[in-house]
């Protein structure tokens, strides 16, 4: 950063800290016990859509990595995408093994920034529920180093509980590198498990 960047009140952003994803096993008890949400089992990664050759190598890459797991039902890593024309690379795992699902995402996200893919990924996320039913996303952006949480409403239509993700945010505020820009919380309609 130089003295005109100093000068001019710019700042270098937040590098991507994939490292923080191991934080959400202990998040994770954390939000059982201040708020009743436990492991869905399910998480992805998201990025822009990419085609060609490249990319292909890549998901083959992350399926060779993952197939690895002999503990694992169904594909390692599904792709799918949603409505808006993002891509996500869902992986699924057992509700109470959430150190594996976040060994996966982390997986994931290594390999496609080492697959030169890094400015198309935007986010990670892991799915909770509690027990009346709710869905609970915790989002890692992986631009800024920080997570937020996603709580859609339930009985469709694009909604947010605004007041949960708030209530998240304090209960989780030592355990994850919260994003305290709140017009940072970008809705992630049709996320896989949300």
């Amino acid at each position: 950063m130089g003295l005109l960047d100093i000068l001019l009140g710019r700042s270098r952003p937040a590098a991507p800290d994939l490292d923080q994803l191991f934080a959400l096993p202990s998040a994770a008890i954390t939000l059982q016990a201040a708020a009743g949400f436990t492991p869905t089992g399910t998480g992805a990664v998201c990025f822009a859509t990419v085609e060609g050759a490249a990319f292909a190598e890549a998901h083959k890459e992350v399926q060779e990595l993952l197939d690895a797991d002999a503990e694992r039902e169904g594909p390692p890593v599904e792709v799918s995408r949603d409505e808006y024309g993002y891509s996500w690379l869902v992986s699924r795992r057992a509700p109470d093994d959430l150190p594996a699902l976040v060994s996966d995402l982390h997986a994931v996200n290594s390999a496609l920034e080492g697959s030169g893919f890094g400015p198309q990924l935007l986010c990670s996320v892991a799915s909770f529920q509690g027990a009346d039913q709710r869905r609970l996303g915790l989002v890692y952006l992986y631009k800024r180093g920080t997570f937020y949480p996603f709580a859609p409403l339930a009985g469709g239509g694009q909604q947010r509980n605004n007041a949960l993700e708030l209530q998240i945010k304090a209960a989780l505020a030592d355990d994850l590198r919260i994003e305290q820009d709140l017009s940072r919380w970008f809705p992630i309609w049709g996320a896989p498990g949300l």
